[in-house]
């Protein structure tokens, strides 16, 4: 089933401000949030699709990507902007939008206090890629050092907010006696702290883990995208989320091709003869090689078409193309008989130009081009 449209799941236009974005989210927010919605199945997706859009169109960044390439950039990549959100997540980085909705900010049963669930740190690697991997699509397997909980590790009750994750204070003012709560220093609002951990651990219980994570890379992905892997940073306290693996894609440059979106561009030389008299030359595209012809009496400057051999575009509509400029590659430096030769081609009918109407200047070949 295709995805909603995020601008229509918050009910704003592409030309919506950052404000209205949030304004609007609020709104969606506040209406199916699951205190006023219990048991309700249907009011809780559309919570967390809500979390999922804006999580994307508040992201200036994200939400580029999200205008150039729909759903399709997140794909594969899991977590927030690819449909992995949880109620945890979206609480712990939308909470606060809801202000004084919920009785102070609290979430998890109506205008009460929850525990805050820890989150992990997020991990950034770079990932450098052929062109042909990022034609082809492509299954990288990656070692990355995380920070994991260790064996041994056990947990109890906080006993300075007695496993409520908050801790209440009473102040005097003129206006009476004031109560006002806030997280616990001393567990983060978790409601555990660490009873027992082995000595190799640090003192939140972690260890450093070299792991071998498979991160899926989709077809038709640019340089210095950023893909995500859910779960795969480090590890958080307790029964915490763990943080995310944000991998940045690194393109690498082709000794014979150049990336322009999604079509490819390769200068091909021919000598002189060939171009007279028409060859067959063999070219590398990112699918292997192909063998082109050349026509007889080809011009210097002309642009072959070859369609459906560029990158896919990664929403997966099409592909783009691989344009081959000729170039009539002249000699320097020439013998005695071949200058003999061309001396008496000079004044020759065949050797003068004569440009046909159907021969394109080269701004009408550039215009062609992006056509």
């Amino acid at each position: 089933m295709a995805k909603q449209d995020y601008y229509e799941v918050l009910g704003v236009s592409k030309n919506a401000s950052s404000s209205e974005i949030k304004k609007a989210y609020r709104k969606m927010a506040i209406k199916y949030h699951p205190d006023k919605n219990p048991d309700d199945k249907s009011a809780e997706e559309k919570f967390k699709t809500a979390a999922e859009a804006y999580e994307v169109l508040s992201d200036a960044n994200k939400k580029s990507r999200y205008d150039q390439y729909g759903h399709q950039a997140f794909e594969g990549t899991g977590g927030f902007g690819g449909g992995g959100m949880n109620m945890d997540d979206i609480f712990s980085q939308f909470g606060d939008i809801f202000g004084n909705a919920f009785g102070g900010g609290g979430f998890g049963g109506f205008g009460g206090q929850r525990q805050r669930t820890p989150r992990g740190s997020n991990l950034r690697i770079r990932v450098k890629l052929t062109l042909e991997e990022i034609a082809n699509g492509v299954e990288k397997k990656i070692k990355v050092k995380r920070k994991k909980q260790a064996k041994g590790v056990t947990y109890k009750t906080c006993t300075t907010c007695n496993g409520t994750g908050q801790v209440t204070r009473i102040t005097n003012t003129i206006l009476g006696r004031m109560q006002t709560a806030s997280p616990c220093n001393v567990c983060g609002g978790t409601g555990q702290m660490i009873d027992q951990r082995p000595s190799n651990a640090d003192a939140n219980g972690f260890v450093i883990e070299e792991e071998t994570v498979s991160i899926k890379i989709p077809a038709g992905v640019e340089d210095e995208m950023q893909l995500k892997v859910s779960g795969k940073g480090n590890a958080a306290p307790g029964n915490g989320i763990s943080g995310d693996l944000l991998v940045a894609i690194s393109e690498a440059p082709h000794p014979k091709l150049q990336r322009e979106g999604d079509n490819l561009h390769y200068d091909l030389y021919i000598s002189l003869p060939d171009a007279i008299l028409g060859s067959s030359v063999e070219i590398d595209t990112v699918t292997g090689k192909v063998r082109l012809k050349i026509e007889s009496g080809v011009q210097s400057g002309k642009i072959l078409r070859l369609r459906g051999k560029g990158i896919p575009n990664l929403n997966g509509y099409n592909k783009g193309d691989l344009l081959v400029h000729v170039n009539v590659w002249t000699p320097k430096t020439l013998n005695k008989d071949q200058k003999k030769f061309f001396e008496k081609m000079r004044n020759n009918e065949h050797f003068n130009p004569k440009p046909e109407s159907s021969d394109k200047s080269f701004f009408e070949k550039v215009k062609d081009m992006f056509s």
